[in-house]
């Protein structure tokens, strides 16, 4: 995946900030209805909303108004994109990590090379 991703890059701000983490957390468990959403929180509704809306951009949360309830729920394919991009970074950083350790082991067999003093 390019790292230059419009997409994983509102997945990644939407995923930055705590309180949309905790919504997520809750919306695994199922989902809810925005007042539910609002409870753990000290903030006003328009503020709350406006973190719906981020992970709505995001892809990671869908809502549906019905009357005067706005219902979430979780949208766990959207992660799929942050996911591969993860995976595709931890393999290039262990494969470095590991040409590194293979690197310090042959310096570490070869005798030390004798330094002239300088007086």
């Amino acid at each position: 995946m390019a790292n230059h991703s419009p997409h994983l890059d509102n997945v990644f701000s939407a995923l930055a900030d705590p309180t949309r983490r905790a919504i997520i957390a809750r919306l695994s468990q199922g989902e809810a209805s925005v007042g539910e959403l609002a409870q753990p929180f000290d903030m006003a509704l328009p503020s709350l909303m406006k973190h719906i809306r981020v992970l709505e951009t995001g892809g990671l949360v869908e809502s549906e108004k019905h009357g005067r309830i706005r219902t979430c729920r979780l949208m766990p394919g959207s992660m799929k994109g942050a996911e591969k991009w993860l995976v595709e970074q931890r393999a290039i950083w262990e494969a470095r990590l590991d040409r590194l350790e293979s690197y310090v082991a042959t310096l570490e067999k070869k005798p030390p090379k004798k330094r002239r003093r300088r007086d």
